[in-house]
């Protein structure tokens, strides 16, 4: 199959290294040009716009930073939408807003084209490992086609609902992830405090209840003052702008998930922005 991959930073471009094993065409671009080579030497193909990489190709898939990446990526004068995309699949697996999500599958619509926003959990790990988690939104029947595409980049998936509903499951899976991040973090300043084996500590309450992803697969980054981005703090602090707001709308409250934010924001404040998000210990630890 010949498909266009649109983001090739941590995640993507991992992904498009297992779209190329499992034997498919892949089109490739980026902002970054030179975090394409690599993929390219391995037989990739460069175009210079998102548009091009449209017209090249059967699916194309986004992988961006922020809303506002997206919208330029499918709306701007040089985007996707620019292209005939008549019976072409676009998919956003960028996490982004659901009403975006839902102007880009009517607009593809409007053109012949069918869209998803299909939003990932997983970081760099889940990424290289394939391992992914994929929150669909859009028609079911195109979800099934490309299924087998989301096998060979992830290893939990599922049609979510309309247009817009990956997005939100994916805010919901945010939401979670503050909590666990806050949570894995007061329990290092806590276990350091008290003057335990913090290594021991995190291996006795991961075999128990209090057992999580960011547990298992952050602190340990933590201790080794592995601060690297699978995750960027930045993105983080938009995520969860965005699943606020979602809230606001909605007339609801998260004042857990308001903390974490602030936290994060606190963070970026002090010149992390770029790292990862278990650097949230920098609050505590120099």
């Amino acid at each position: 199959m010949k498909i266009g991959f649109i983001g090739t930073g941590v995640m993507g471009h991992a992904i498009v290294g297992h779209l190329m094993d499992a034997g498919h065409e892949l089109f490739v671009f980026n902002r970054t040009k030179s975090k394409t080579y690599d993929l390219v030497e391995r037989g990739a193909e460069w175009k210079d716009t998102p548009k091009e990489i449209t017209e090249a190709s059967e699916i194309i898939f986004t992988m961006v930073g922020y809303p506002s990446d997206v919208e330029e990526t499918y709306f701007g004068p040089k985007g996707i939408l620019q292209a005939d995309v008549n019976d072409k699949i676009l998919v956003d697996l960028t996490t982004s807003t659901p009403s975006l999500a839902v102007d880009i599958y009517d607009a593809a619509k409007e053109k012949g084209a069918s869209a998803l926003d299909a939003p990932v959990s997983g970081g760099d790990l889940g990424a290289k490992n394939a391992t992914l988690t994929i929150m669909v939104g859009g028609d079911e029947s195109t979800y099934e086609k490309v299924l087998p595409l989301f096998e060979v980049m992830g290893k939990t998936f599922a049609y979510q609902g309309k247009a817009g509903s990956g997005q939100h499951t994916k805010m919901a899976n945010q939401i979670m992830i503050a909590g666990t991040m806050t949570g894995m973090t007061e329990l290092l300043v806590y276990a350091k405090a008290a003057g335990l084996d913090v290594e021991k500590v995190i291996e006795t309450v991961g075999g128990g209840s209090a057992a999580n992803w960011s547990l298992a697969n952050y602190s340990p980054r933590i201790l080794k003052e592995d601060y690297s981005a699978g995750f960027f703090v930045k993105h983080f602090i938009k995520d969860l702008g965005i699943a606020l707001d979602e809230a606001e709308r909605m007339n609801i409250d998260l004042p857990s998930t308001k903390v974490a934010r602030k936290l994060y924001v606190e963070l970026a404040d002090k010149g992390f922005e770029n790292d990862g998000t278990q650097a949230l210990i920098k609050l505590w630890w120099d």
